[in-house]
């Protein structure tokens, strides 16, 4: 899985400069950088929703690929269940999810009355269901709103999945459930 000599620009603005990585498969990417420096805008790259303006992408394809946005992008109307079995099959289950984010006992919650930390903890919840059986993870700022040591145990179970993970953050304590972290600034990697 490799991305070699990618340029991306929305509009005059160029976002991705001349960058090459390699990832590779089961290993654990963080993506870190100010804001603004094309984390989330690489990311895409990958998934092959934005394709590259130069260069060469070779990734699993868009089906093969689960994707965690920044925004939740929960459901209106189903429960915290509904919300994980929209993504499995007929007779998927949905408490393995559930109990890997810590939230069996919130099944049958509305999502109206969860905390921001708790819908987060759902969308991720679903995005590992969906991504069971497929080769790639991307997550956007996974962890906003959830503490340190739920993030390690969400982290544990994503592990134990197989894939290969990419994933953007800021804080320190989500860049240590890496395996290896990539840092950017202005569309390139630093290190």
């Amino acid at each position: 899985m490799k991305l070699e000599s990618i340029s991306f620009s929305y509009g005059d603005r160029q976002v991705i400069r001349d960058l090459d990585l390699e990832l590779e498969e089961g290993q654990i990417t963080a993506i870190s950088g100010p804001s603004g420096c094309g984390k989330t805008t690489l990311l895409r790259l990958i998934a092959g929703l934005e394709k590259p303006d130069h260069g060469f992408v070779q990734m699993p394809e868009l089906k093969d690929t689960a994707i965690l946005f920044q925004e939740d992008r929960l459901l209106t109307g189903p429960d915290v269940e509904g919300q994980i079995a929209v993504v499995l099959p007929k007779d998927g289950d949905t408490k393995k999810w559930l109990d890997a984010v810590g939230l069996s006992e919130e099944a049958h919650s509305d999502i109206s009355q969860l905390s921001g930390g708790m819908k987060r903890r759902v969308a991720i919840a679903r995005c590992m269901a969906y991504a069971e059986g497929r080769k790639l993870m991307l997550l956007d700022e996974p962890f906003t709103g959830v503490d340190a040591k739920r993030a390690s145990k969400i982290m544990e179970h994503i592990r134990e999945m197989g894939l290969t993970v990419v994933f953007t953050a800021h804080d320190a304590e989500s860049l240590s459930l890496a395996d290896r972290i990539i840092r950017m600034k202005e569309g390139r990697i630093e290190e």
